[in-house]
């Protein structure tokens, strides 16, 4: 039987041991953040005890070797801590978080392509500077732009430098609980700050600020993109190849995504070990005739490791891209010296790289789904594949492919049901077909581009994988319509995460290398697994909660009481299911509720509500006072739809302590109503300013 590889692993792997305090040391610092200066004297102690320590005899050190692999981790916990400070926009002294750019001039660089929204164009700016006063000052970051449709947003492209004379606003989430964290992705691209631009607001300058390696890489994405649109017919099937080949997203089908997802094959759209591992194969093809020439063998890892490099700039320079750049790039390099090296190291080796250059990159879902998946197929594939012995060679590619597939599923399970709330059930069957097929196709793309200089061939190649796409999106969208072909609404938290993970590493561990303890501790996991998943069911049948979203431009309430949820909100959100997945589902798995139920009409009023002891109106709309006694008590008032009502009368007739201002009212209304509220000393809360109004019902 195969087995794990021996612990201690880090023997042969010393950037496990690296990689560990770092990781550590950049996930503390972001949880509990502790002053520059006392990360900076935790650095420098034990690199000076480990300076004392080397001034002493050799007996003494080696009887005393564990100290220094303390300082060593005490040094590179203290780095991980250094390295995320200087990486947070928030900590540089001349950040755009830093200025109030109210009443001031700030000059901008456009830092990529403008892409098509449906009602604006966006893209990503960096800033220069800030002028006030005839006062320059040098300022960093980015921000986002967005430009309303028409006919000057030609003139936009990468380089360009624009003065913009409209205020920044920050980027905020909804606020709605369990929903996607915008703040902080964009906080982790570096991105502080967005607007909103009409013409007049922005002046473009005749000046540029380009780089041309960057300029050369928009330059010939547009082109392939371009040759993909010009010979491969059809919308969505131009659209995935784009996307398959160098990563643009941006004519992707958003319904035909949803079923790659559903069915676990999502991988073949983003750029990824699979795409690097072709233009590896393929690159090494074409330079073995090198290996033969005077300097060939030199010559030939560097057309190679450039070529790998060239690619994954091209592609977006995502972190599985880079990824698999720097290992592909140790295979390479291992190769030329004629080194065999360890896949466990080289993973620890990439990923100790590129967190030093990004240390955000921890909390990427598509980085953590990357390395758990090459760690996957390093550890479980080969136990796998030697469960059976299939002679029959056809028959025998077959079983690598299912193999392959079962082996990344294992460690990519937890994370990705942790991330997404999903399992793809059917995902072995869509592999089977998707994975070959894709290698395919994007060999076939590679061809095309070759071939886009003789259009009656190029044709030709569109056609075929034109044809062969379609089929590929067919036999998706087929089996993610099957009964049961996704299992949904699954909610992990952090503890139960780890859990996962424990007993997964203590099975491979008592199965693998034959040690009982992996048993003792895969039950020890299970058991604590169960507690923590125990406590979260008790918590929420015990929970009853009235949250008002945050949905632009729409009303959405939710009622939860224990497992069950009443919703009230306005027709159009009710048929927008992409909406509802979006702003409301997420809040929904969080707390688990799954089960509707509906109150009735409670105190006379269709708009008049009561859970527990906690009463609410709803007004959103014409509201007769005069039904009503005066000074009836309501706890909370949530006024919608930018209601024609007085605060001033609404007050006569109710005593109430909370008006609620949902997003679904415009700006000014809000802010004449708070003013209103203001005078009177009433408290306020407006969801579009705040997020979402969650509030305990008792």
């Amino acid at each position: 039987m195969s087995h794990l590889p021996a612990w201690p692993i880090w023997k042969r792997s010393p950037f496990i041991r690296l990689l560990i305090p770092l990781i550590a040391g950049i996930a503390f610092q972001w949880y509990w953040p502790v002053p520059l200066h006392f990360m900076w004297l935790f650095f420098a102690l034990p690199i000076v005890a480990r300076w004392f320590f080397y001034t002493q005899p050799l007996s003494r050190q080696y009887r005393a070797q564990w100290l220094n692999g303390i300082f060593l981790h005490a040094t590179l916990f203290a780095t991980g801590g250094l390295v995320l400070f200087y990486g947070d926009i928030q900590h540089q002294k001349t950040s755009i978080t830093r200025q109030n750019t109210a009443g001031k001039v700030i000059l901008v660089t456009i830092e990529e392509p403008l892409s098509e929204k449906k009602q604006s164009y966006k893209t990503i700016a960096s800033v220069q500077a800030v002028l006030f006063n005839h006062a320059l000052t040098k300022v960093s970051g980015k921000i986002l732009l967005y430009f309303q449709k028409d006919s000057t947003i030609q003139q936009l492209h990468y380089g360009k430098q624009l003065l913009l004379y409209k205020p920044l606003q920050p980027v905020k989430n909804t606020g709605n609980p369990g929903c996607f964290d915008y703040q902080r992705y964009c906080t982790f691209q570096g991105i502080s700050h967005q607007v909103y631009l009409k013409q007049g607001e922005y002046v473009p300058l005749k000046i540029k600020n380009e780089n041309l390696f960057r300029k050369y890489l928009f330059s010939t994405r547009a082109q392939i993109v371009a040759l993909l649109k010009k010979y491969i017919p059809g919308t969505k099937e131009a659209g995935l190849a784009e996307a398959m080949l160098i990563g643009y997203k941006e004519d992707l089908d958003q319904h035909l995504v949803q079923s790659y997802t559903d069915t676990g094959v999502v991988h073949i759209i983003a750029i990824s070990g699979l795409h690097l591992g072709l233009i590896y194969w393929l690159l090494m093809l074409l330079c073995k005739p090198l290996a033969s020439r005077p300097g060939g063998k030199l010559l030939q890892p560097l057309v190679i490791v450039a070529g790998l490099w060239l690619f994954s700039c091209i592609a977006g320079n995502s972190p599985s891209v880079l990824r698999s750049a720097v290992m592909f790039t140790c295979l390479v390099i291992g190769a030329h010296l004629n080194r065999k090296t360890s896949i466990y190291n080289s993973l620890a080796a990439s990923a100790f790289l590129l967190l030093c250059y990004n240390p955000f990159w921890l909390w990427d879902a598509g980085f953590q789904l990357s390395y758990a998946a090459v760690l996957s197929l390093a550890i479980f594939y080969k136990p796998i594949y030697n469960l059976l012995y299939v002679p029959n060679k056809v028959l025998n590619l077959l079983w690598k492919s299912v193999s392959v597939t079962l082996a990344a599923q294992i460690l990519t399970v937890p994370v990705s049901v942790y991330h997404f709330h999903q399992f793809p059930n059917l995902f072995l069957i869509a592999n089977l077909l998707a994975v070959p097929l894709s290698s395919l196709i994007i060999i076939g793309e590679i061809i095309l581009c070759v071939a886009g200089l003789f259009p009656l061939i190029a044709s030709g190649i569109g056609y075929l994988l034109q044809h062969t796409i379609s089929w590929l999106n067919t036999f998706i969208e087929w089996v993610g319509s099957l009964p049961y072909a996704t299992m949904g609404n699954l909610q992990i938290n952090g503890p139960q995460l780890v859990c996962f993970y424990l007993l997964i590493i203590a099975m491979a561990w008592w199965l693998l290398n034959n040690r009982n303890r992996g048993a003792v501790l895969s039950l020890l996991s299970l058991l604590f697994f169960i507690v923590f998943r125990t406590v979260e069911i008790w918590n929420t049948r015990q929970q009853k909660k009235l949250i008002v979203y945050n949905v632009p431009r729409h009303s959405a309430i939710d009622v939860m009481v224990g497992t069950k949820y009443f919703f009230k909100g306005d027709s159009l959100l009710q048929q927008d299911i992409l909406l509802q997945k979006f702003h409301l589902q997420p809040c929904r798995l969080l707390h688990r509720v799954n089960n509707t139920f509906n109150p009735g009409n409670i105190l006379g009023e269709k708009n008049f509500f009561r859970f527990g002891h906690t009463s609410f109106l709803v007004i959103d709309g014409p509201l007769d006072l005069s039904r009503f006694y005066p000074n009836t008590p309501v706890d909370i008032i949530i006024l919608s739809n930018n209601s024609v009502i007085q605060i001033a009368e609404v007050s006569r007739v109710f005593t109430c302590r909370q008006f609620v201002f949902d997003a679904s009212n415009a700006a000014w209304k809000v802010a004449k109503w708070q003013q209103e509220c203001a005078q009177m000393g009433l408290g306020t809360f407006s969801v579009a300013d705040k997020g979402a109004f969650v509030f305990n019902l008792y």
